[in-house]
């Protein structure tokens, strides 16, 4: 979608980084409103067409993670970038089955962001297709080995290096040979991206 057809809503309790975040939107060519509360977001939210939104996982008075359910609930579609300096891979698989399009951890580099409100934006057209279609990621789960099965499933449920080697009775070292194999077949660029096409092919519970 063109950058003049939506507007990005940055959410964030934390004044210094809404203002960095939206100067660095707008420098992009993108329109930018910050909302200081998920509370005052909300109340806008039923009004607005043709957004985006950013949002902090960990805020106050309304999580990031609580206003994307409720948005959900209120059956207001819009599509949402959780952004976090705490991200864990649990906390990313709550943030994508409550709908975020994106999980992306702190500190970013731009390219990451605006990429994510490039993806999040194809959502607005209602001709839009999911880029991986859960056919799509099957077909590369399928050329995973057996034990990269394991790790997969294993590290979309959170588990650390040394509790997946210790569950599969093999060294850390061959589960970080293996993730890097996982990443590689599945042709992830990040985590939270792995973690959405685990959601997409019914992988992550």
């Amino acid at each position: 979608m063109p950058i003049d057809d939506f507007t990005v809503h940055i959410v964030d309790d934390e004044e210094a980084v809404r203002k960095s975040l939206a100067f660095m939107l707008t420098m992009n060519g993108l329109g930018v409103r910050v909302h200081e509360s998920a509370t005052a977001f909300l109340s806008l939210a039923p009004n607005l067409r043709q957004a985006v939104l950013i949002t902090d996982m960990r805020m106050p008075d309304l999580s990031g993670l609580e206003l994307i359910r409720r948005l959900a609930a209120l059956q207001i579609a819009i599509p949402s970038i959780m952004i976090t300096g705490h991200g864990d891979v649990p906390m990313a698989v709550e943030a994508m089955k409550a709908g975020a399009i994106d999980f992306i951890e702190k500190p970013f580099e731009d390219t990451a962001i605006v990429d994510a409100i490039r993806r999040a934006s194809e959502r607005l057209s209602d001709a839009c297709t999911i880029t991986e279609s859960a056919e799509d990621v099957r077909t590369r789960i399928s050329t995973l080995s057996e034990r990269e099965r394991q790790v997969l499933t294993a590290v979309v449920a959170g588990q650390p290096n040394k509790a997946i080697a210790f569950a599969l009775d093999i060294s850390p070292r061959t589960v970080e040979v293996h993730r890097a194999n996982v990443m590689a077949k599945m042709q992830a660029r990040s985590l939270p991206e792995l973690v959405r096409m685990s959601l997409t092919a019914g992988v992550a519970s």
